[in-house]
């Protein structure tokens, strides 16, 4: 008959013991059949496209999920166009498509082709300005400048707005044509933050260049 000390184990035998199991079956599935287990990377769905931007076509083959904001900072490298929130908040995304502005962070690449797409870049440049970019240096609409081409973009696409008699939150009477107050233009630039708060000159920037006082 076996004695006590026969089946005597040790402390350390045991953990030894375990730890080499757990190892073994740990390296086990890296062998025979791993590979075939293995998942595999999905392919990047990419396609062809032309976009209009700033009034010269560019052939482009993005990633389909690519925002219209990556693609025109990082593909096109048009870098006046800023990534500020991501999120559709901030305004400093701000491009003109086909005459409407939008948020180019919400929008996917390939949705817009066909279209025609301004950036800041496309308004004006030095040398030939855009009369709201003058308007914005004039009144000193702008400190740290990171936002300005989205507000610039806002700006002119809210003119334009007004003149289409397309109303907004605060024109009164829905049967009369929309003005330029100060009124307006603070409900409708209400998408673009400036963090340096300089509101006050931006909306005297815009209304000089719609020819009326805020």
């Amino acid at each position: 008959m076996a004695t006590s000390e026969e089946f005597a184990v040790s402390r350390r035998g045991v953990i030894v013991g375990g730890t080499a199991s757990v190892a073994a079956m740990a390296i086990a599935p890296s062998g025979v059949g791993a590979a075939e287990n293995a998942p595999q990377a999905a392919a990047v769905p990419k396609a062809k496209m032309a976009l209009d931007v700033n009034g010269k076509v560019h052939e482009l083959e993005l990633d389909t999920r690519t925002t219209l904001l990556d693609a025109l900072r990082e593909h096109l490298q048009l870098t006046g166009t800023k990534k500020g929130c991501d999120h559709g908040q901030c305004g400093a995304c701000t491009v003109i498509v086909d005459g409407r502005r939008i948020n180019s962070c919400l929008s996917l690449a390939v949705m817009h082709e066909g279209e025609k797409i301004t950036t800041i870049e496309g308004l004006g440049l030095p040398g030939s300005l855009h009369p709201m970019q003058e308007a914005f240096i004039a009144h000193d609409g702008f400190q740290c400048g990171y936002c300005t081409p989205g507000q610039i973009c806002s700006a002119v696409a809210v003119l334009d707005e007004i003149a289409a008699g397309i109303p907004s939150h605060v024109t009164g009477d829905l049967m009369d044509r929309p003005k330029v107050t100060g009124t307006e233009l603070r409900e409708r630039m209400s998408g673009n933050i400036c963090r340096c708060g300089a509101y006050s000159n931006i909306i005297d920037a815009i209304s000089d260049v719609a020819g009326v006082k805020a």
